[in-house]
């Protein structure tokens, strides 16, 4: 970033009989020049425009500096970089890497800079849905939003794939102020918030901001209906299977997808009656184990109900294992048959393979700061939920376009952002064009290279 300061030589030790001197008359540098890629995924993409125009506008045209457009990418890029609170924007407004990403090198007015700050940030981030009022001039369409995430998805793929597995799960958002909805709950032992968030491979469908005092499950069969409704628009033929733990193995969950032509595989809650159906594997599990002194397992597949809550019998495998001299009984129930697998490897190959989309949202919590919902209203923090998922929509298509033949193939969000995105770089400004002078020294000179030849090859 640009630093106006004294120009005063700050010494020290020297270094092979040469003094070391520092001052701060760089010029215009920046330490986010790899920010550039970011910049050409999101023209293969379309995100930001995309996004932005889920947003309405009802400012004074002759009135605006910064348009809804460049307020929306430089939010969303700065996620992508590191920047995670609003306030980093008064310093970030300045960076002539992110005036390059926002298509805008000077501000009309003087006093202005490329970029908004964080007052103008803020603004936009409590953007209330629908129409904008009086106070609020910038509004938002939540509907919008929630169709963009599949509608990328759908746009990643050159020809409908036959089979998709969707993921579902549920996690914690600690809160620490008296937001709206605050709510404790006594698994996670805090206050917190209970997103959904639905992934199909590293693809995120959607992240949906709830209140904690709910069932894990509350609101999945909406969002599975609306997902699969949009995604079946396109992809008619293609075979959906939905994926999930034991907190949403819920009737009226497996009754929809029954009556609609999708396919399950969840975790069930172990009772005395599931873990009596294995027994015997057990026993023999445990056998093994005492002659071996490894872990053994067995599987059993059988057709089982609930006494009361399930409408019919269906397919359930159990897991019988002994380990660490004890039993550890596991069961999932599906609707996929025997020609789509036995037990083992439904179990072992295609359940446990769920465990994928965690890493997944902890990129999103980790690496793009989606558990920062500070704010005071529900709304305001949904929107935030929203931008840092589309930061990683924007770093997940970085990696699927661009890293797919080098060392950074299923390298995390943080990792691509400081070893990809974090170079320091001169930049200068003449009148035909903005050089930026990256370091020569960076290491990884040939994957950023790849990278950028493969997004010019896209747009």
């Amino acid at each position: 970033m640009p630093t106006e300061c004294i120009s005063d030589l700050f010494g020290f030790v020297a270094v092979e009989r040469r003094q070391v001197v520092a001052s701060f008359d760089g010029g215009a540098m920046t330490s986010d020049a790899g920010a550039l890629l970011l910049g050409a995924t999101d023209r293969a993409i379309g995100l930001v425009d995309r996004f932005a125009g889920c947003f309405s506008d009802g400012r004074l045209a002759g009135l605006i500096e910064h348009e809804v457009r460049t307020l929306v990418g430089q939010r969303v890029f700065g996620i992508a970089l590191g920047y995670e609170d609003l306030i980093d924007h008064d310093e970030l407004r300045h960076d002539p890497v992110m005036a390059v990403l926002a298509g805008k090198l000077k501000a009309r007015r003087k006093d202005c800079a490329p970029v908004a700050g964080k007052s103008t940030l803020n603004r936009l981030e409590h953007a209330p849905k629908g129409t904008p009022t009086r106070y609020h001039k910038i509004g938002h369409d939540g509907g919008a939003i929630e169709r963009l995430f599949v509608d990328i998805f759908l746009d990643a793929h050159a020809t409908p794939p036959k089979e998709i597995i969707i993921d579902l799960d549920a996690t914690d958002d600690p809160i620490h102020g008296h937001q709206e909805g605050r709510f404790f709950h006594g698994y996670y032992d805090c206050y917190c918030y209970l997103p959904l968030y639905i992934f199909c491979g590293d693809h995120l469908l959607a992240s949906k901001l709830r209140q904690s005092n709910i069932d894990g499950a509350a609101g999945a069969k909406e969002e599975v209906a609306r997902i699969v409704g949009q995604i079946r628009e396109r992809w008619p033929m293609v075979r959906i299977i939905l994926r999930a733990d034991s907190g949403f193995c819920r009737e009226d969950l497996m009754v929809w997808c029954e009556d609609n032509g999708v396919d399950f595989l969840f975790g069930l809650a172990r009772n005395n009656r599931l873990v009596a159906e294995i027994a015997t594997e057990l026993r023999e599990a445990e056998a093994e184990a005492q002659a071996t002194g490894k872990p053994a397992r067995r599987f059993r597949d059988f057709l089982w109900a609930t006494k009361k809550t399930w409408r019919q019998r269906r397919r359930v495998i159990g897991k019988a294992e002994w380990t660490q001299g004890e039993a550890n009984p596991r069961f999932v129930v599906t609707s996929l048959s025997a020609t789509d697998g036995d037990a083992k490897h439904l179990y072992e190959k295609v359940y446990c393979a769920r465990g994928e989309m965690e890493n997944r949202i902890k990129e999103c919590q980790l690496d793009l700061f989606a558990d920062r919902t500070s704010t005071a209203t529900m709304r305001a923090n949904q929107l935030r939920l929203w931008f840092a998922s589309m930061a990683y929509l924007l770093l997940s298509a970085l990696r699927r376009v661009a890293l797919q033949q080098t060392q950074f193939a299923r390298a995390t969000c943080g990792s691509i952002r400081l070893k990809l995105l974090k170079i320091g770089a001169l930049v200068t400004t003449s009148v035909r064009r903005i050089k930026i002078a990256m370091a020569s020294a960076y290491p990884w000179q040939p994957e950023w290279a790849e990278a950028h030849a493969r997004l010019s090859a896209v747009v």
